[in-house]
């Protein structure tokens, strides 16, 4: 969960900043909603065998700052974002298992910036981390990747993890095929994934991953526009670094890069590179700061955006950089360029960076508050 109160320079509710063309933004201090998740899992039944029968089901509840939190119409929802039953640890599948119903799967994100590059969250099925050889094999099918995806669409999801390349590192492929749907001017589409991960990096854990989509699947980690051909194509690049130097130093820090490339002409090209560090001065009190920067190269320019946040932080769990609950006050600042405001004016009009925002004509702004970050 999260839940705050923030306000912006110009005395009304806090208003965040992100860059019109980035697929994500730097969370620290720029956050503008009330988020809860709820999770309930039930093991039913445990067979001779050892496999385990389950369900699963978890409520997730958004609002808006600046509105009463009913968490639903215009500026929130509820809703049920897991729904799924389990069958686990099947001895036929070398201790895999097999799941149908809508749930988070395969789920690989940047926490600094809650960016999901890679995400096979869906309504469908699937067996999972099916071991043979030495490798980890997993299958599933899908006709819904997102809650808010209204068409149903066919995608296969074929992973196969656990090549150890080196002392330390581990590498996983993925291949993701959206079956061309039944309607006028669509198309069918793929995306590959290659992934690897290195523990015991400069004492912590280092991620660099590669993607490579055409069609639809310039989606990436999700489903695209099915009205895209294959002339159509986008790659991207993700590294980032997650580090406890030492009990009291810790942080996390990230390079994104994004090209995508379109016969109309309207190619486009995303940089997001930043990080976040906490100290902890004494075992309950942290002092965390970030700072980020987004560019986007599009036919109307380069749009640029850069934010940095101070946050003194409470953190009765401990001085790690993971410990939760976080009770943060904080500072936010963040300047933009013209590019960044025109096209925000004519993409998000009433952004944080457009000329009819909570900073005006101003190209430059800062936001204050207090949260609470917490899972369990």
């Amino acid at each position: 969960m999260r839940s705050g109160a923030g306000g912006s320079e110009s005395g009304g509710t806090q208003s965040c900043f992100q860059l019109p063309g980035a697929q994500s933004k730097y969370r620290l201090g720029n956050e503008c909603e009330q988020y809860i998740e709820l999770d309930l899992r039930q093991d039913l039944l445990t067979l001779d065998d050892g496999s385990v029968l389950s369900v699963e089901g978890m409520a997730q509840l958004y609002n808006q700052y600046g509105h009463t939190p009913k968490f639903t119409g215009d500026y929130g929802f509820a809703r049920m974002n897991q729904m799924y039953a389990e069958w686990s640890k099947v001895p036929a599948l070398n201790g895999g298992s097999l799941w149908a119903g809508r749930r988070f799967y395969k789920r690989n994100d940047i926490h600094i910036t809650d960016f999901y590059y890679w995400n096979q969250s869906a309504t469908g099925a699937g067996i999972e981390d099916f071991e043979y050889g030495g490798l980890k094999y997993s299958y599933a099918f899908s006709r819904k990747d997102s809650y808010f995806q209204e068409p149903y669409i066919n995608r296969h999801d074929f992973n196969v993890a656990g090549f150890k390349v080196n002392p330390g590192g581990e590498l996983e492929f993925g291949v993701s095929y959206i079956d061309k749907p039944d309607s006028t001017g669509a198309n069918s589409g793929w995306a590959i994934t290659a992934q690897h991960k290195q523990s015991d990096f400069f004492g912590g854990v280092n991620t660099f991953a590669l993607q490579y989509g055409r069609g639809p699947g310039t989606g990436l980690g999700y489903t695209g526009d099915v009205t895209l051909d294959r002339d159509n194509k986008s790659w991207r690049l993700v590294e980032y670094f997650d580090w406890q130097a030492t009990p009291r130093l810790g942080g996390q820090v990230q390079f994104v890069y994004q090209k995508d490339t379109r016969p109309d002409g309207d190619d486009q090209d995303w940089l997001s590179v930043g990080g976040r560090t906490s100290y902890a001065f004494t075992e309950q009190f942290k002092l965390v700061g970030e700072l980020g920067h987004d560019q986007v190269d599009a036919t109307d320019g380069t749009r640029k955006l850069t934010k940095f946040t101070i946050a003194p932080t409470w953190s009765p769990a401990g001085p790690g950089f993971w410990a939760r609950p976080e009770f943060r006050l904080y500072y936010t600042y963040a300047s933009w360029n013209r590019a960044a405001q025109q096209a925000a004016s004519q993409l998000a009009a009433g952004s944080a960076l457009s000329d009819s925002g909570a900073f005006d004509n101003a190209r430059h702004g800062y936001n204050f508050g207090v949260q609470v970050e917490h899972w369990w």
